[in-house]
């Protein structure tokens, strides 16, 4: 029997995940009034480009330096050992200090809220920031943990057995956001 992913639908394209980004760079200021107490911090991979995306778009509108850091969270996974034989372990780039500060945690898709709980594992040993606030470009729903994203591109209700996949040019050479369905061939 063997697994194939089909695509299913395009959910997003490069100017629609544009327009997302700059909706989500607009209220993360609306809601810190102190932007310089303002810190991004992506979740490698994806969630690391669109981090400084929106710290670019953050220096666009007000015209402050937020700093932005990658946080890999491979070593604090709850699966770590069930889905790889072999982790790749990656860098984590965090080269301020985060006591005090407003973290927003980005990442692309949010699922089981997995992932979100091993990136508030590592970030606490940084330090002890003011607040976290999540920033995700999709939110798909069917969480395991209860986490909630303050930022959203876009929800988008999905089934178990689909997948979401965030394409970005830094990584893939495009933006698009499209669902795949798995699909057994025998």
């Amino acid at each position: 029997m063997k697994m194939n992913k089909i695509p299913k639908a395009k959910i997003m394209d490069s100017r629609q995940m544009e327009r997302a980004l700059a909706r989500i760079s607009h209220e993360i200021l609306e809601k810190n009034q102190e932007i310089g107490q303002l810190v991004v911090v992506g979740i490698r991979n994806r969630g690391a480009h669109l981090a400084r995306r929106i710290a670019q778009l953050l220096k666009k509108i007000e015209g402050i330096e937020v700093p932005v850091g990658i946080l890999d969270i491979t070593m604090h996974r709850d699966d770590l050992f069930t889905k790889n034989k072999q982790p790749v372990v990656r860098k984590t780039e965090i080269s301020f200090d985060i006591s005090d500060k407003s973290i927003i945690l980005v990442d692309d898709v949010l699922f089981s809220g997995r992932t979100i709980r091993a990136a508030l594992d590592q970030l606490i040993d940084f330090g002890r920031p003011a607040a976290i606030q999540l920033a995700v470009l999709i939110d798909r729903g069917h969480r395991e943990l209860p986490i909630r994203p303050d930022y959203v591109g876009k929800n988008v209700p999905t089934a178990l057995g689909e997948t979401v996949k965030v394409r970005i040019t830094e990584v893939d050479q495009e933006d698009e956001v499209v669902v795949e369905e798995t699909v057994t061939e025998q």
